[in-house]
């Protein structure tokens, strides 16, 4: 199964939450989880900077990552948001099927 997990770091819990009710709602994500108060420290045009952030970890499927990542864009405010996925090389057969049947997408029902 073409299983990912995805990330995605917004900069309050309240757009993590939006974005993750419009994912879910289009079932392009089986499921969200949203991490508050990390500390973020990266480059950005030439300055080091540091910020607060939310990290959402998704969970979908490798076919759905491109609407995922509009879907992302759309309601995010960063310029440069990031979204990165990594494949899911192991997982239980229940849990993976279970993602398989709730990521249909819009386009799929």
């Amino acid at each position: 199964m073409d299983i990912i997990v995805v990330f995605v770091t917004t900069s309050s819990q309240d757009e993590a939450e939006t974005i993750a009710m419009k994912l879910l709602e289009g079932h392009w994500v089986a499921c969200v989880n949203i991490l508050p108060g990390m500390t973020s420290i990266f480059s950005w045009q030439g300055e080091i900077c540091r910020e607060k952030e939310v990290l959402m970890i998704l969970k979908t499927r490798q076919d759905l990552f491109d609407q995922v990542a509009r879907v992302v864009k759309q309601y995010h405010h960063y310029s440069v948001p990031e979204i990165i996925a990594v494949p899911l090389v192991s997982g239980t057969e229940d849990y993976l099927m279970w993602v398989h049947e709730n990521t249909k997408g819009k386009n799929h029902e």
